[in-house]
């Protein structure tokens, strides 16, 4: 017979190890529910954790009545098993550290007899990181229950064995946590220099000592001497892409085009990875075909994204925009790269949230608005030399926070490798933390990294 271990993992069976059944070691709590509120600290899963919500929150999707939950215990693993092929990222599982209630759509797992809550919350991650609980909703089926596989044979370490792994795991994933914590903050912390050097590049300049003088602008309401202010309307023409579900001549012939959606265009960049296409008419690629230099911008999105544009440099063609994108051609291309930025600044920020009309979740801003966004333009000399001396120092970020997210990535690809070796019995924790074994592999990364 073969284990879940064996063949979700590809790991043997370790010396000394039982072989058990799934639903001996692990069972699903049943009739515990919060009639007559017995039970009022409401848990949350977020993030493969369990967590304390406020009940008297207004925010998100709350029901009428917590009596409806389920209570649940300090060291049971709660599951959430449902949305299985929409929801391909998130973390499954969480352990529970103290008592509370939580929605009855998730299973909630007790350990029974000789066995540690926090050896089977790892055995369990492992699986999820193995992406095991996706194979088990197919075709239609979103969701499963963990009473859909209680039968599957395991094996399982005693007690002791499985205590010691668990006190190694929570030891060595917690300093690799640590250091990724630390890499987000830094990746957060690039982010922001990047908005500032843009702000400060296309409003102020770079040398910090220039004489600056008032522009009646709110939005910039300095520059330094010899710049000036524009609407976008003096500097370039907006246009809207291609209407999505418009009524087509039959008899006139269509081509299979590329075009850019939303999703596409990022803040300051495009994402080419998934570029769909669409039937076109020769008139509609002539009329909406992009040039090398267009800026792109969104019509719509968060406050973060609204308006962002980023520059086209026509990697192929031809190419069309949905009518959703705007596509802006500058009457000059040098200056495409210049607005392009200008819109990527914290002032245009501000612009576009407050010129845009606000729904419940997006805002999108018209063209009309797009068309009164205000630009600082330099003398050329010296928007050339601006923009040469940014660039240098946005791609000095742009490979940090390249190398940082790759090691953001080894870490986590380390820490599910470890994961799963030591629940599996792979590895002699014992032996490997003596070793110091986690501390090698976290400076290798680092040395990868520099």
């Amino acid at each position: 017979m073969m284990t879940l271990q064996e063949r979700v993992h590809s790991a043997p069976m370790p010396s000394g190890w039982k072989l058990d059944k799934l639903h001996q070691t692990l069972k699903v709590r049943r009739g515990n529910k919060n009639a007559g509120m017995r039970e009022d600290n409401l848990l949350s899963l977020s993030y493969g954790r369990i967590i304390r919500k406020d009940i008297d929150t207004d925010g998100g999707l709350l029901p009428e009545s917590f009596e409806t939950y389920q209570v649940v215990e300090a060291g049971d693993i709660i599951m959430r098993l449902t949305d299985l092929q929409n929801d391909k990222r998130s973390l499954r599982q969480g352990l529970a550290k103290e008592r509370g209630i939580i929605t009855s759509a998730y299973d909630a797992l007790e350990v029974i007899r000789d066995n540690e809550p926090r050896f089977w919350a790892y055995a369990l991650l492992a699986l999820d990181l193995a992406k095991y609980y996706y194979s088990l909703g197919g075709g239609v089926r979103q969701s499963v229950k963990f009473s859909d596989f209680p039968n599957e044979w395991i094996y399982r370490p005693d007690l002791p064995t499985q205590k010691q792994i668990a006190a190694f795991l929570d030891r060595e994933t917690a300093r690799i946590d640590e250091l990724i914590a630390k890499k987000e903050r830094l990746v957060e912390v690039l982010a922001d220099a990047r908005f500032s050097a843009i702000s400060r590049a296309v409003t102020v300049g770079l040398d910090q000592g220039r004489q600056l003088v008032d522009t009646n602008n709110k939005y910039i309401p300095q520059v330094p001497e010899g710049w000036t202010v524009w609407r976008l309307k003096h500097l370039a023409r907006a246009f809207g892409g291609i209407t999505l579900g418009r009524k087509l001549d039959a008899a006139e012939p269509t081509v299979s085009t590329p075009y850019l959606r939303v999703a596409n265009v990022q803040a300051g960049w495009l994402d080419l990875s998934d570029v769909a296409e669409i039937e076109a008419t020769a008139k509609e690629r002539k009329r909406y075909a992009l040039k090398a230099g267009d800026i792109l911008m969104n019509e719509g999105g968060d406050n973060d994204k609204l308006g962002r544009g980023a520059v086209w440099n026509a990697p192929f063609a031809p190419c069309i925009t949905q009518n959703h994108v705007f596509f802006v051609r500058p009457e000059d291309t040098r200056f495409s790269e210049w607005i392009s930025l200008a819109t990527n600044a914290r002032y245009a920020r501000d612009f576009f949230f407050l010129h845009s009309n606000q729904s419940t979740n997006l805002a999108s801003v018209s063209k009309t608005n797009l068309e009164r966004f205000p630009v600082a333009i330099p003398p050329f000399e010296e928007m050339q030399s601006t923009l040469s001396d940014l660039t240098a120092r946005l791609n000095l970020m742009k490979q940090t926070t390249k190398a940082t997210r790759t090691s953001i990535d080894r870490l986590r690809e380390y820490r599910a490798a470890l994961i799963t070796a030591a629940v599996t019995g792979q590895i002699d924790v014992d032996s490997y933390g003596k070793a110091s074994a986690t501390s090698a592999t976290l400076d290798q990364i680092e040395k990868e990294m520099q």
